[in-house]
């Protein structure tokens, strides 16, 4: 059997994210990669620019562009950390929370019809995933076993 598991999720989440970015710049005018860094501060819990930067996989300073654009937008609040420092605080604003609510639901439905289309029980892809995802972090598997050094190949 060919192993192109690798070459197939990437394709796929390319594939996934051209089609939110469409779908999200056609409805909310906002791109895909400013989607997801209100996705991350509302959900995910980055609340500084130093984590969200870490997060999106990008440099601080084109966190501090994006989030100045989200600001202007009325979606994001970023203020200074009241501990103090060069930190930004980052927050959604109600227009934000909503955005994220609205679209993210969205997302989720297209995609859970995707999948259902497909034959695959959405249930199981989800169990799958989640299970793949918490090997990166490191967490222990369901079978017992933690992934070790494969996860941290990656």
């Amino acid at each position: 059997m060919e192993q192109n598991l690798g070459r197939s999720l990437h394709a796929l989440t390319a594939r996934l994210d051209r089609a939110a970015d469409a779908m999200l710049r056609a409805g909310a005018g906002l791109s895909y990669a400013r989607f997801l860094a209100l996705f991350m501060v509302g959900s995910l819990g980055a609340d500084t620019q130093r984590v969200l930067a870490e997060r999106l996989g990008v440099s601080e300073p084109s966190v501090s562009r994006m989030t100045r654009v989200l600001a202007e937008l009325g979606l994001l609040e970023a203020g200074a950390d009241p501990a103090g420092g060069n930190r930004r605080r980052l927050r959604l604003t109600a227009a934000g929370e909503r955005l994220v609510e609205r679209w993210g639901g969205q997302l989720e439905e297209r995609l859970a019809a995707l999948v259902d289309a497909t034959g695959v029980p959405y249930g199981t892809y989800a169990k799958y995933t989640k299970r793949v995802l918490e090997g990166l972090d490191g967490e222990e598997a369901p079978s017992g076993k933690r992934p070790g050094a494969a996860a941290a190949a990656f």
